[in-house]
């Protein structure tokens, strides 16, 4: 593996950055060092984003149907090129492989959505809204925008947003995660052999003078950003008040609610790969597991056992079920969480601090943890762990189930596990998140439904993905028209 300093991607050629700090990137497994990732200053962003915004002049008047070439192109590239991807994903990231390869489908999905901007973007028209006058609003692409990626899924989230934009008629500049950022250098170099015209889409390495950077520049429109709450709220504000549209994923706390009657083996299963898979580290999480009456007893031994049994170790090998959590920092941030919980008067039923994982003495692990009645006022109940950690808390009805759930901070995902439909639907209607899965662990939306999300997991009006993300790179315009017959007779 090369340790060579990563690249900038700015006006369709690579260039080196001038940075003068430079950070190593780790496999959060082995601890084995990478490559290098600049911290590239304001100065890089402002060139590359004065260059996207002279593209932008060309590239909106570029007709739809030909935008989306270079996108189909693209996709191809990342299915030929999947498996050398998802392994690369694997190493800076820390999932299995098989968590690696489903991320990059959702990333191609999301290409493919967008290669049907021509019929997406359309705008409506209305005859005569008086006696010879037509009016007609049509949508035309903001400028230059950008995205802002957390380390989690290096290769599915900007493509929430970059295809989207790019399809619409913007420019983009895309910040990695300086945690994760080879991902994106390699996808970068399929984004080259794409043919997108130089300065359409750019990559600028970098973390906190980068983004601030990102979030003053007055030609970037529009700006995408998914990570925790407080920087989610922090990036919205100061986007917003440099004149900016803004959309910021935040943090979750995301339930599931588990009732008599459901398919008990499913829903230990489901759950399990929700709390754990990924490491806990990805916005839909399950991190609160609610039973209902007669659920608890049966639920609890079920959890533990699957929790127990999880396989963890490097997500390069075919057995293993969880790797690494992304850094030591997280790992100790994790555990000490674990045991905020232990202290408030939980009962720790599976405990993952410290485990002792074969040859990976040096790794970011935490095994899967079950806490059994965490307090509903505590702060483990409400603080977004991000990690294989699942409370568990019981209720005697739906209703205070539901109680619990819109009583959060928090409304990214809420789940409900019943073979009731009559409970399922009082769940999707009163429950106040974004995102409900019945009967489903993790709600992520398809690339042709937005990803929702309310509350404090979310700042702004609308989301990535699909319809959303065509309103938000594009604006309205409304036209009224009248051609007097007089003025036709001229010709």
């Amino acid at each position: 593996m090369s340790q060579a300093l990563l690249k900038n991607y700015v006006n369709g050629e690579w260039r080196l950055s001038s940075a003068n700090e430079q950070i190593p990137v780790k496999n959060p497994a082995t601890a084995e060092i990478l490559s290098y990732v600049p911290l590239s200053p304001a100065e890089e962003v402002n060139q590359a984003t004065d260059l996207a915004a002279e593209a932008f002049e060309i590239w909106r008047r570029v007709p739809p149907t030909e935008r989306v070439q270079p996108l189909f192109k693209l996709k191809g590239l990342l299915e030929v090129h999947a498996d050398e991807i998802a392994r690369l994903i694997t190493q800076e990231c820390g999932k299995t492989l098989k968590e690696s390869r489903g991320e990059l489908q959702r990333a191609i999905e999301n290409v493919e959505v967008a290669c049907g901007i021509p019929t997406t973007m359309q705008g409506t028209v209305l005859e005569d809204i008086a006696r010879g006058i037509d009016e007609f609003m049509i949508r035309q692409p903001l400028g230059v925008a950008a995205a802002i990626a957390p380390f989690n899924f290096p290769a599915m989230i900007p493509f929430w947003f970059m295809p989207y934009a790019i399809a619409c008629g913007n420019t983009y500049l895309v910040k990695p995660s300086e945690k994760v950022p080879m991902t994106l250098q390699l996808i970068f170099e399929l984004i080259d052999q794409a043919e997108f015209p130089p300065g359409v889409i750019n990559l600028v390495n970098g973390a906190k003078e980068t983004v601030d950077a990102i979030l003053q520049h007055p030609k970037i429109r529009a700006i995408s950003f998914v990570g925790s709450s407080p920087v989610a709220r922090h990036v919205y504000a100061q986007a917003a008040a440099h004149g900016k549209r803004v959309q910021c994923q935040g943090g979750a706390k995301n339930p599931v609610i588990i009732l008599p009657d459901a398919d008990m083996e499913m829903t230990t299963r489901i759950v399990a790969d929700s709390a754990f898979g990924c490491a806990g580290q990805r916005c839909l999480a399950a991190s609160l597991a609610v039973t209902v009456g007669e659920a608890q007893t049966r639920f609890i031994e079920a959890i533990a056992d699957a929790a127990a049994t999880r396989v963890t170790g490097n997500g390069l090998n075919a057995d293993v079920q969880m790797g690494p959590v992304i850094s030591a920092q997280s790992k100790a941030r994790i555990e000490s969480l674990i045991q905020s919980g232990v202290n408030e008067g939980a009962k720790i039923l599976v405990d993952g601090r410290n485990p002792q994982i074969t040859g990976l003495d040096h790794g970011n692990f935490v095994t899967p943890t079950v806490l059994d009645n965490i307090p509903p006022d505590g702060e483990i109940a409400h603080t977004e762990i991000f990690g294989p950690v699942l409370g568990l808390m019981s209720v005697e009805t739906v209703d205070e189930a539901i109680a619990l759930v819109n009583q959060s901070p928090w409304g990214n995902m809420a789940c409900l596990f019943t073979s009731s439909g009559a409970a399922a639907r009082k769940f999707r209607y009163e429950a106040e998140a974004g995102n409900i899965g019945i009967n489903i662990g993790v709600a992520a939306p398809m690339a042709f439904f937005p990803f929702s999300g309310w509350k404090d997991s979310f700042f702004g009006d609308l989301h990535g993905q699909s319809h959303h993300a065509v309103e938000f790179f594009t604006q309205t315009k409304v036209v009224v028209e009248r051609w007097p017959k007089e003025w036709s007779r001229q010709f």
